[in-house]
């Protein structure tokens, strides 16, 4: 019956492996897993509508996040500076990603956004990743994703793709 993971729940657990979100939860709170050093899966149910800000900042062991159709927005620092991970699927419904969302995501190589209106980006929200990073978005939407605000700073990293 568990509606939301709060603010700080499990920041800091540094021998936290893996979670398990149940479908009752809607929301992740501000810091809810940050600096969870060891945590290296979670699974997101298609319940949560929104990631908080910092919810995973700092999980250097977590490698790869599929955020669920069901969240709408990624805010600020969400997954700053997790440095282990290599690959991230954004569902179709998220609107907004937040400042610096996947900053210091240094081992970061494939971003797949599925989203055919390009979420509304801001600064720094992919910087910092890999070097060969490739955002991969749908295949009709690779000139509106090239010209959008912040995203256009990733236009030569921008590839269609048949979701």
């Amino acid at each position: 019956s568990v509606t939301g993971i709060g603010e700080y729940a499990f920041c800091g657990c540094s021998s936290l492996t893996s979670v398990t979100i149940p479908d009752s939860v809607t929301s992740i709170g501000r810091d809810a897993f940050s600096d969870c050093s060891s945590l290296t899966s979670i699974t997101i149910p298609n319940s949560v509508t929104s990631i908080g800000r910092d919810a995973f900042h700092g999980c250097s062991s977590l490698t790869s996040v599929t955020i669920p159709n069901s969240v709408t927005l990624i805010r600020e620092y969400a997954f700053y500076d997790c440095s282990s991970l290599t690959s991230v699927t954004i569902g179709d419904s998220v609107t907004g990603i937040g400042w610096a969302a996947f900053y210091g995501c240094s081992s970061l190589t494939s971003v797949y956004c599925k989203a055919t209106t390009p979420p509304t980006g801001s600064h720094y929200m992919f910087y910092d990743n890999a070097s060969d990073r490739k955002i991969y978005v749908p295949r009709n939407s690779v000139n509106a994703y090239k010209w959008a605000s912040y995203w256009s700073e990733y236009a030569s990293d921008i590839v269609g793709y048949d979701f």
